[in-house]
């Protein structure tokens, strides 16, 4: 095997991993993610597992980076092109919503970062840190736009752009649960009318 090939082959390995790694922790949590239980799931051997990643705790990073990843493709980078301020941040949550809807290949039991800041809240050490990084770049980027748009006067000039952040964030967890945990059919349309309140679209 060629050493390009032979590259390629583990690449491709360490997506399958970690595709699979995504699924398991969305429903069963960082921890359920186990060498173990991804050996036997891909048909690998531990030793094949863990020579991707050294130990579990890189392979929970290691998902958890991917799940950024997967997120971004689907609700920020579709989005990311139109007019920033309320035209963008109108647009990414739509996707959000769809991301949570639709997303059942990549994250059978529903958004991961969910699961995982309810997993490691009350956690040290890096996973605890990586799962925070993400919760505060995502809050960042919202309350950006927020503040884009009241700076274009698409909102008030008095909107607080952490706040608004802080209630997107609290209205897209609560639709997390509601669509895994009690299966409520309404919850994407009743997070629609929330956002268009509170964003100055009526509902």
């Amino acid at each position: 095997m060629s050493p390009r090939r032979s590259v390629a082959e583990a690449r491709r390995t360490r997506e399958r991993i970690l595709d699979r790694g995504i699924a398991i922790a969305s429903v069963e949590g960082l921890e359920g993610l186990t060498i173990g239980r991804l050996a036997t799931d891909l048909g690998m051997s531990k030793a094949g597992v863990l020579g991707h990643f050294g130990s579990k705790e890189a392979l929970q990073l290691a998902a958890l980076e991917e799940a950024s990843a997967i997120f971004n493709r689907v609700v920020w980078e579709p989005a990311a092109q139109l007019a920033p301020g309320l035209t963008r941040l109108r647009a990414v949550c739509e996707r959000w919503i769809t991301y949570l809807e639709r997303e059942k290949g990549a994250f059978p039991g529903g958004c991961l970062f969910t699961t995982a800041s309810m997993e490691f809240d009350a956690r040290g050490g890096p996973v605890h840190d990586a799962v925070a990084r993400l919760f505060l770049v995502w809050r960042r980027r919202l309350a950006h736009e927020v503040w884009l748009a009241a700076a274009a006067e698409e909102l008030p000039r008095e909107t607080d752009p952490q706040q608004v952040a802080f209630e997107l964030m609290g209205l897209y967890m609560v639709l997390n649960q509601s669509v895994q945990l009690i299966g409520d059919a309404s919850a994407p349309d009743r997070t629609r009318r929330a956002v268009a309140r509170l964003l100055g679209g009526g509902g």
